[in-house]
């Protein structure tokens, strides 16, 4: 069938940040989708309110809003770009549901918007659990016993036929949000109340529990003929119980015999006729028992997904490319396969190799977070790895994922054991252990549920056994087809093979052009997540138009950086020492560079240049000494800047001793750390003290390094600056202002640019210290510089890192500059001076106000407490762009999924140090017409303003108390600083609640400052929404009308 000409113009939705179940899978599926829909000549709008994703970059739409993904917004942009038609399959569940509410509210209907890639019945039929029952029944296919709930009655009722254990799965959520594994009735209770929240449309199914059972997933796509293609399929070594993106997966499914498989491919094709699922691909899930043979579906995703994009880059079939084609009205006979360019994407991917997917958590970061797991996802990230079988898979695998913190397993066998029985973050270090003391494959079957194959294959890993041991390293290409065809795209994998009589067999296909290595991020984590892929892109962009062949080395399968056509070769690979000097020499490249993929690439540069590898931009040794306290510390004096007093420790006892000369509060780290890691602020020696017995001293949390010792400069404005250095001159990209005092992990603190409370001296002392840094430094590419403003406009420099930052996606697309391509240019030798034209204004982000948000997790994590500070817990971020400050503040808070409400009530409760800040806050909040409420101190402190208050008792104080309230839905914003310490704290338990009831809940003063004036704002004329592609226009002519002399005082 021929593309559709009767749609000329098409909204894409994006999935907005990063949260924990829909992840960076959306940013490559969605910059793929964008790209084959501008090639075939279709006008793109985009909706996606995260600036840390490709997609958002201008040149990938046609017109590309960044607003939140609420109903209300993307109207305004369907009444203002008037689309013909809207592809929700490209931004997850977030997309989905959005799609949803427009058709349902009327505004797709009045503004003739036509749903392509999946319609409103198909939507229905496969996220409404009680339909898509109903759907899979009436197609004869068996489902899990079960019932669908709306009220808590109903529940009950459930549960009486259903049993225990139940399993629950809320309605059109993602990622298990909501759900989970309960045992008793307590948790059932607990379970079904939190998934009735979690639900859009307050539904929760109540599952039989099929836990134990083996679990596998289709990815299947079809298109309007009825043609079907199985584009891969995907084993859990995990059994039924734990949410698919926390188990091991491994592709293809290794343990179902011909017949077993054969009678899921025909159950899977039923699935996706009777659903309707017509122009697209799906994602099928299935739970298979081993003794009998039966067969159950358990749920279907009628669009690209998180497994999605695992297939595609396990098989090199682009799913989502293909996806937004058959939405045009292709058919899959007229789409090519780009791997091949031979074989029509009819024709059914084949592999001759393994690949396994390994989750990545961060539970470290959560206190109070037990790491045990089940329905309800909670990984931050993923890693994959090919090999020739799986044990080498496996092995690759296990090394990518760059664990901070190395499992310990229990000394005693029989608690070892006892723990294989519940799943955990950290099974599979416990399995192994238990191979390694002696337990046997029966025993281990019978606590896990794992198929003895894989106990097998595992144990003789566990056991010594080396699957790369006299083989030798050998690269080969990922092609779709097990080699019946040759690759024309280059994407490639090590296995361990015999040598071939003239040595190692390589596959790989390169020309004469010189080749510049790029060291990707590596899994997302907490501290270091897409803003560095997007900068590594940009990198991979940049070195291609030099004319040089851009090579990529990374292992995250969700990225758009290892899609097959970002680079010249891509090589998917671990990113430790061993494998990427594997890669280097193959390819003997110009050089490498590791400066934008965060502490990852970094960690690896000694080893590199060790081994005579050549490295591009920065040199180590400037890396070295902006990390060096000590050294750095003098380059200060040396410059005239001011620090906070610090001091290194290497042991407790010079901690303790080196903590009295500096001074309390103190900011203690480890060095070489990304996301504030094992960060904290100690106010006395006692609390000093605990920290390093917590974290076993210097040594422990840094790696075998020391830990600093700074003071910390309290109720300190905190200031941000990404800016370019070619180690002659210095151009500044922006510089930001915290809204949170610092204390506050800059990644979790919201900021804005243009800097809104610093005036033109201080502005100027800013730029005139990061230079003096960038060039003594001697830098060439990016810096980050972090700044303190303190006491009497006093300026302290925190720390400088010579490396992209996770800011730079943010304020590339504030000031419509591509730092990082500009900073790529740097690195391969071209000069600033050859760049005017091209860089920032003076004091760029001038015109408009960016906000820049953090995405918390909270809410996955029910027992962690929600509570700001030095280490960083946040997974995403959102942008909020507006002509003032407080618009802008309320777009990102509302983006950030922490609605700021118009009226109702407001719970204060603060610290002694914060009341007459409060007080002030009451006043305000009180005029807008808000119902103040306030537990004992605050309450007092209120009234003596005159502001009207309800006095209401804190947990300790008996019954009825405040979390009551907010559990019964009586209060709707939160403002809590904190003032105990424990996990049953009064604040613990606020901050708790109001998580768990999805109302806003603000830590600091300054932020909550910053939500009064924006619900202020709020209470105008709707604000005007803008395209970057037109902000960015607005902003290159005010840089070009700039005075030459005057306009350009930062570029020296």
């Amino acid at each position: 069938m021929p593309r559709r000409d009767d749609i000329r113009k098409i909204l894409v939705l994006g999935s907005g940040p990063i949260v924990i179940g829909q992840a960076a899978e959306f940013d490559y599926s969605g910059a793929q989708a964008c790209k084959v829909l501008l090639e075939e000549g279709y006008e793109v709008v985009l909706v996606n309110s995260n600036p840390a994703t490709i997609m958002t970059d201008p040149e990938f739409a046609t017109a590309t809003y960044v607003e939140p993904l609420l109903p209300e917004s993307v109207a305004r942009v369907i009444e203002r770009e008037k689309p013909d038609a809207l592809l929700p399959t490209l931004g997850g569940g977030t997309a989905l549901n959005l799609a949803r509410a427009l058709w349902e509210d009327g505004t797709l209907g009045r503004h003739r918007v036509e749903l392509i890639g999946a319609n409103y019945e198909v939507i229905r039929r496969a996220e409404d659990r009680l339909l898509f029952r109903e759907t899979m029944e009436a197609a004869g296919l068996r489902v899990p016993r079960s019932a669908v709930v709306t009220r808590m009655a109903e529940a009950e009722r459930a549960l009486a036929s259903v049993g225990l254990p139940a399993i629950l799965r809320p309605g059109f959520t993602m990622g298990g949000e909501g759900g989970g594994v309960a045992v008793t009735e307590s948790e059932f209770r607990e379970k079904v109340a939190e998934g009735l929240m979690a639900s859009p449309i307050g539904q929760v199914l109540v599952e039989e529990s099929v836990i134990g059972w083996g679990e596998f997933e289709l990815e299947v796509m079809r298109d309007r003929n009825d043609n079907v293609v199985i584009v891969c399929s995907i084993e859990n070594v995990d059994p039924m119980g734990v949410h698919t993106g926390d188990s091991v997966t491994v592709a293809p499914q290794q343990t179902l015999t011909d017949r077993q498989y054969q009678a899921l491919r025909d159950q899977a094709l039923t699935v996706i006729r009777a659903v309707g699922v017509e122009t697209g691909g799906s994602n099928i899930q299935f739970a298979v028992n081993p003794d009998t043979d039966e067969i159950v579906v358990i749920e279907m995703n009628p669009r690209v997904s998180r497994s999605s994009a695992l297939a595609s880059k396990a098989t090199g079939f682009p799913i989502a490319k293909i996806a937004a084609r058959l939405a045009m009205g292709y058919a899959l006979e007229e789409i090519d396969n780009d791997i091949t360019r031979r074989t029509p994407a009819s024709f059914e991917p084949t592999i001759d190799y393994v690949v396994v997917k390994w989750p990545r958590f961060a539970f470290e970061k959560f206190p109070g977070a037990d790491g045990r797991l089940d329905t309800h996802m909670q990984s931050v990230g993923e890693v994959m790895a090919i090999g020739r079988t799986f044990k080498q898979a496996f092995a690759k695998a296990m090394r990518s994922r760059e664990l901070d913190v190395a499992p310990a397993a229990p000394d005693d066998d029989e608690e070892l054991l006892a723990r294989l029985e519940q799943p955990s973050h950290d099974r599979f270090e416990l399995l192994m252990e238990a191979m390694r003391r002696g337990a046997g494959d029966a025993e281990l079957k019978a606590r896990t549920h794992i198929d003895p194959w894989f106990l097998a294959e595992i144990g003789a890993l566990a056991r010594g056994e080396d699957p790369e041991a006299g083989l030798e390293r050998t690269f080969k290409s990922v092609d779709t087809c097990a080699a019946e065809f040759e690759a024309e795209t280059p994407y490639y994998y090590s296995g361990w093979e015999r040598a071939g009589p003239d040595g190692p067999r390589h596959e790989i296909r390169r020309g004469d052009r010189r080749s510049v290595v790029i060291l990707g991020a590596g899994p997302n984590r907490i501290g270091q997540g897409i803003e560095f892929d997007y900068c590594c892109v940009h990198a991979a962009m940049t070195v291609r138009e030099s004319g040089r062949d851009a090579v990529m080395v990374n292992c995250n399968p969700e990225t758009v950086s290892t899609d097959y056509d970002t680079s010249d070769r891509l090589y998917f690979e671990p990113l430790t020492l061993e494998d990427v000097l594997g890669v280097c020499e193959i390819e003997q490249p110009e050089g490498v560079i590791v400066q934008f993929g965060g502490q990852t690439p970094l960690k690896l540069a000694h080893g590199l240049e060790a081994a005579g590898v050549p490295l591009l931009g920065t040199p180590v040794e400037s890396i070295d000494l902006a990390e060096d306290r000590a050294r750095f510390g003098r380059l200060m004096v040396e410059l005239g800047l001011k620090g906070p007093p610090w001091a290194t420790a290497v042991s407790s006892a010079d901690a303790l001793e080196a903590a009295d000369e500096v001074g309390y509060p103190l900011l203690v780290r480890p060095s070489y750390v990304l996301g504030g890691r094992a960060m904290e602020i100690c106010y006395s020696r006692d609390a000093l003290a605990d920290y390093l017995r917590r974290t076993g001293g210097p040594g422990n949390g840094s790696n075998g390094r020391t830990i600093y010792l700074d003071r910390f400069l309290e109720n300190a404005i905190e200031i941000d600056v990404d800016a370019l250095c070619d180690g002659e001159r210095v151009a500044i990209g922006g510089i930001m202002q915290h809204v949170e005092e610092a204390g506050v992990h800059s990644g979790d603190s919201a900021c804005v640019l243009p800097a809104m409370s610093l005036g033109d001296e201080m502005l100027t002392a800013i730029e005139q210290a990061t230079e003096r840094l960038a060039l003594r430094l001697g830098v060439v590419g990016l810096i980050n510089v972090q700044f303190a403003v303190h006491g009497d406009d006093q300026l302290y420099v925190i720390e400088a890192n010579a490396r992209a930052s996770r800011t730079v996606p943010f304020v590339s697309k504030a000031v419509g500059v591509p730092l990082a391509k500009l900073a790529c240019r740097l690195v391969l030798g071209e000069r600033i001076a050859d760049m005017e034209g091209e860089l920032p204004g003076r004091r760029p982000g001038a015109g408009h106000v960016s906000v820049k948000e953090a995405v918390l997790p909270f809410g996955r994590f029910p027992r962690a407490d929600a509570l700001l500070g030095p280490e960083m817990r946040s997974t995403g971020e959102v942008m909020g762009i507006a002509d003032d400050y407080p618009t802008a503040f309320g777009k990102a808070q509302a983006a950030a999924g922490a609605r700021l409400p118009t009226s109702g009530t407001v719970f204060i409760s603060v610290t002694d140090g914060d009341k007459p800040a409060a007080t002030q806050l009451a006043a305000s909040l009180h005029d807008l017409g808000f119902r103040i409420l306030a537990t004992g101190g605050t309450a007092q402190a209120v009234r003596r303003m005159g502001v009207p208050v309800e006095r209401i008792r804190k947990l300790s104080e008996g019954s009825p108390n405040v979390v009551e309230r907010i559990d019964a839905g009586g209060v709707d914003m939160v403002i809590n600083t904190p003032t105990g310490s424990g996990a049953r704290a009064d604040g613990y338990e606020i901050r708790r609640a109001a998580v768990g009831r999805g109302i806003p809940c603000i830590t600091t003063m300054t932020g909550a400052s910053a939500a009064q004036r924006a619900i202020r704002a709020s209470r105008d004329a709707a604000p005007e929404i803008r395209s970057l592609q037109e902000l960015h226009a607005t902003a290159a002519g005010a840089a070009a009308r700039e005075h030459p002399r005057t306009g350009r005082p930062a570029h020296r």
